[in-house]
């Protein structure tokens, strides 16, 4: 195995912090509780964090370091089916994708989130309806990227859980490595 350094200590605090935030209001506060409001503007804090990083932090926190292309994509999804094992230091090309979707989703419900807290909007049953529907998907979306996770890592060899949690990817010495 050689390791490789790739996600830096405030990269992985912020996506440490966006789980547990995410699940403690989707499945363990009252929708109606000043907790639910708060939480949620702390996600909405972390968001806002992860998109000044994405472009001044390290590289590998970088969006620039990760935007998937078609090509990427196309490569990536022909390594799966084909059983090549190319490892990607950072971000794979799909797992940009649900970087972005998840980015995207999360600052949509903290938006309809706070529009049900305005006079403008409270009752307002569009907005409550695309808050929930926004919710189902962003939950969705994180039981997909648990699953790949899970995928990638028995098909690369590479344990991303831990990579997340000290920073270190542990790649096989017979991988192709994709920087």
């Amino acid at each position: 195995m050689t390791r490789h350094r790739v996600w830096d200590p405030l990269l992985r605090l912020f996506h440490w912090s966006l789980v547990v935030t995410f699940t403690a209001n989707a499945f363990f506060t009252d929708d109606e509780s000043k907790l639910h409001e708060i939480i949620g503007y702390i996600v909405v804090g972390l968001i806002a964090f992860r998109l000044v990083w994405g472009m001044v932090g390290p590289k590998m926190a970088r969006f620039t370091s990760f935007a998937p292309t078609a090509a990427a994509i196309a490569d990536q999804m022909t390594d799966i089916a084909t059983g090549r094992r190319a490892v990607h230091l950072g971000h794979t090309p799909l797992g940009a994708l649900m970087i972005f979707n998840l980015l995207v989703t999360l600052a949509a419900i903290g938006a309809t989130g706070y529009m049900l807290t305005t006079n403008a909007f409270w009752g307002i049953g569009w907005v409550e309806d695309s808050h929930e529907a926004l919710v189902v998907w962003a939950e969705i979306s994180i039981a997909a990227h648990i699953a790949a996770v899970i995928w990638e890592s028995r098909r690369t060899g590479v344990n991303l859980p831990q990579a997340m949690v000290t920073g270190v990817k542990k790649v096989p010495k017979d991988a192709k490595i994709v920087p």
